[in-house]
C-alpha cells in the first residue's frame, strides 16, 4: 500500500505515526497537519538523514503527487513511505484540525 486517505492518516497518527510534509516552507507555514515535521521535496534527497526511523513514514503535500513521488523514491530504497491521497488539502476540507503560521 503506497498511499492511505485523510481517515488511515488521523487513525495512525492517534497511534504515534511521523508525518513528514514535503511542501515548500511557504506552503507548510499556511496551514498543515499538526505534529507534521517540514522537509520540503526540494531539500528530500540531501536531508534523508532527518527522517525517523519507523515501522511507517507518513508523507503529505498539498494534494498528494508530490508525496507520492517521496513514497515512491523511499519504497525503493527498501523503507516503508506512505502518500496522504489528497493531502493537506483533503485533511482540510474533511474538518480535522490544523495549524497555521
Amino acid at each position: 500500500m503506497i498511499e492511505v486517505d485523510v481517515n488511515a492518516l488521523d487513525e495512525a497518527m492517534a497511534a504515534g505515526a511521523s508525518v513528514i510534509d514535503v511542501r515548500e516552507a511557504d506552503e507548510f507555514a499556511q496551514v498543515r497537519v499538526p505534529g507534521a515535521t517540514l522537509l520540503p521535496l526540494s531539500e528530500f534527497v540531501a536531508r534523508m538523514d532527518e527522517l525517523p526511523d519507523v515501522e511507517t513514514l507518513y508523507l503529505i503535500c498539498a494534494v498528494g503527487g508530490r508525496s507520492l513521488q517521496a513514497a515512491q523514491f523511499l519504497n525503493a530504497r527498501g523503507i516503508n513511505a506512505v502518500s496522504v491521497a489528497g493531502g493537506t488539502d483533503a485533511w482540510l476540507h474533511s474538518g480535522k484540525a490544523v495549524e497555521r503560521g
